[in-house]
């Protein structure tokens, strides 16, 4: 349990520095967690497409390339903005 500094007794840029380190450990938890759910996210994608996107040789369509496309899009978004690519070049 974290103890809270009192406000009546404790200088301000003790109370100013406390909330610093509060918030920045907010922030650090917050980021784990999100990290988190993207490498789950991206170990569901992994295994979906070692399955070939649940695909059958021979059932494949241009609906599922399609579906792909879509994928592939979406995830070059994401890749764009990560990287500083594409659009979001400088």
């Amino acid at each position: 349990m974290t103890t809270r500094l009192n406000p009546i007794t404790t200088p301000r840029h003790e109370l100013r520095a406390e909330k610093a380190r509060r918030n920045r450990e907010a922030a650090l938890n917050a980021f784990i967690g999100k990290k988190a759910e993207i490498d789950e996210m991206l170990a569901r994608l992994q295994m979906l497409s070692d399955d070939h996107f649940n695909a059958h040789a021979d059932e494949v369509n241009w609906g599922h390339v399609g579906t792909l496309e879509h994928y592939a899009n979406l995830l070059k978004r994401i890749t764009d903005s990560a990287f500083g690519e594409g659009e979001h070049a400088e």
